[in-house]
């Protein structure tokens, strides 16, 4: 779609043509003595000698400049004259004494008073100053028309950006293949609510073997659609429809796979990112590996937030090695850890969209606000724990529109039961 955006310089630039003057005055000498000076000077000129006349000659041309005398009704020209005008002439109302008409002209529609008697210089200085008049408010028209129809073109221009987002953010959530799982041994439940249209942060899972699941939390650096490109990327690093392309899985020589240390696959994540991707952004990763015959979940940690593990008896644990971002620096390890689940535990991975979210004052949630917020939602599960979780934010933060993406992915161990 190509959008043709109008110049400012050929929308301005018209050519410079002499302004035509009227001049209406009863007096035949001085009529044609005013004309004969006006075309001197190089003026457009046509004349009337009554009120009526010169409207008649109006309606045939609108002049640019009126020369008109007091003497014929001149109050009751400018205001008749004003009635007609669909465009802004400019009016020299010519008086015998300006003591106590000026106010009347300017109030009646005139632009200018002078006195009959007045040299021919002054004159044509009053013309000069019309003409350079009428030719700012045209140039004031044609901008004004300019920026009308840019501002048109710029709403058909955001009208197909916003169209192309909704697209972009259809496809976003698409990357999130379920919102639900049940597995033998647990649940998974997965949110993804964008800032804008489009961001940078990502959920999801992908089966190892039966009773292994790999679980990944991912934010990228930013907001937008280079973050969301970059969000789409690492998708396919940790897929689960394509197993041999996921990073986190090896294949075993019976055709079966194997999960590979998360810490390992977040160092080659990160030498991917900054030797073979060219992009500024960096992101932050939790990528876990839970076995749900046992309960024990390898964990590694990019600077993601901590993991909150959710106690059945209602305790929340929230620790890590924390990390470095992946794309930052070259050369830096990340550490694997173990946690320990038990029947009725449940592991949460969230985004810094949650604990950095700030108050109306500008207090950030923080990992206390958060293990308050979970205890007191303790009673919920799957979803709903997830969907309670974003009300509670929206509560704390007073508004649902929340500066930063907020994602989270939350697995529920229930054991060999």
């Amino acid at each position: 779609m190509k959008l043709d955006i109008p110049s400012l310089s050929e929308a301005v630039a018209t050519p410079a043509v002499a302004p035509s003057v009227l001049v209406v005055e009863g007096d035949e000498t001085r009529r044609a003595c005013l004309s004969t000076a006006l075309k001197g000077w190089g003026y457009e000129v046509v004349s009337a000698a009554s009120e009526a006349e010169a409207l008649a000659l109006c309606a045939q041309r609108w002049p640019d400049i009126v020369l008109c005398s007091w003497a014929i009704s001149g109050l009751d020209f400018c205001r008749a004259f004003r009635e007609l005008s669909e465009a802004r002439s400019y009016l020299i109302l010519l008086v015998d004494s300006q003591e106590g008409v000026v106010d009347c002209a300017l109030d009646a529609g005139a632009d200018d008073v002078l006195l009959r008697r007045a040299g021919l210089p002054e004159l044509r200085a009053r013309l000069m100053a019309g003409a350079r008049f009428l030719a700012m408010q045209r140039d004031l028209t044609q901008k004004n028309q300019l920026i009308t129809e840019t501002l048109d073109i710029l709403r058909q221009v955001h009208a197909r950006i916003d169209k192309d987002l909704v697209e972009a953010k259809k496809f976003q959530q698409s990357l999130l293949r379920e919102r639900y799982r049940a597995m033998e041994g647990g649940n998974l439940s997965m949110m993804l609510r964008s800032a804008g249209h489009v961001g940078g942060d990502l959920v999801g899972y992908f089966p190892v073997r039966p009773g292994v699941v790999g679980l990944f939390g991912l934010d990228v650096s930013g907001h937008g659609i280079s973050s969301a490109l970059m969000t789409a990327r690492l998708a396919g690093y940790l897929s689960a429809a394509t197993p041999d392309q996921n990073l986190a899985l090896t294949l075993l020589p019976g055709g079966t796979y194997a999960a590979r240390p998360p810490g390992e696959v977040i160092a080659e994540l990160n030498d991917l990112v900054l030797h073979e991707m060219e992009t500024e952004h960096y992101f932050t990763l939790m990528l876990a590996i839970a076995d749900l015959t046992s309960g024990e979940v390898t964990v590694a940690q990019a600077g993601h937030p901590h993991p909150a593990l959710l106690r059945s008896d209602g305790r929340v644990e929230q620790s890590g090695t924390g990390g470095f971002p992946v794309g930052l620096l070259s050369g830096v390890g990340f550490e694997d850890y173990k946690l320990q689940m038990a029947p009725g535990d449940r592991l949460l991975i969230l985004s810094d969209g949650v604990t950095e979210c700030p108050d109306p004052g500008g207090e950030m949630l923080g990992e206390e606000g958060l293990a308050r917020m979970l205890g007191e939602l303790r009673r919920f599960s799957g979803p709903a724990l997830l969907s309670a979780l974003v009300w509670k934010l929206s509560e704390f933060a007073g508004s649902r529109d929340f500066p930063d993406d907020v994602s989270g992915i939350l697995l529920e161990y229930h054991g060999n039961a």
